[in-house]
């Protein structure tokens, strides 16, 4: 179910568990300033999940709130990420579900990265 991401910052959402250990991830990349791992529900051949450090609940938050140093280590996690996966040539896609409409189903900001096949449509036709 979609979040309200004007909401204040949730403790017990999964990737703040997540980042304390609570709950296991396979991991791909961790530095000071985001997680990446991929996604247990994978929606392409590469599916990568981004995420800040810090208590972030959406992109508005994390640009409104986070120190400079934070938002561009976040941002350069994410191109290493790609990088790292082999998917800066064939080319991928990135993802940030932002509040209900955006479809966000976590409370913490997260970049999904998406690659390993061909993508089409820039946004699904809307269901009647």
């Amino acid at each position: 179910m979609p979040i309200d991401a004007t909401l204040p910052y949730d403790d017990s959402n999964i990737f703040a568990r997540i980042l304390r250990g609570e709950l296991p991830a396979k991991t791909v990349h961790e530095d000071d300033y985001a997680l990446a791992f991929h996604d247990i529900n994978p929606q392409a051949p590469v599916h990568i999940l981004v995420i800040p450090k810090g208590r972030y609940v959406s992109w508005d938050d994390f640009t409104t709130k986070a120190r400079d140093a934070e938002v561009a280590g976040f941002i350069r996690a994410v191109g290493q990420v790609a990088r790292a996966a082999g998917l800066v040539e064939p080319g991928y896609r990135l993802l940030a579900n932002i509040g209900g409409h955006g479809h966000q189903e976590v409370p913490h900001l997260h970049v999904h990265i998406f690659g390993g096949r061909q993508f089409r449509e820039m946004v699904p036709p809307p269901r009647d």
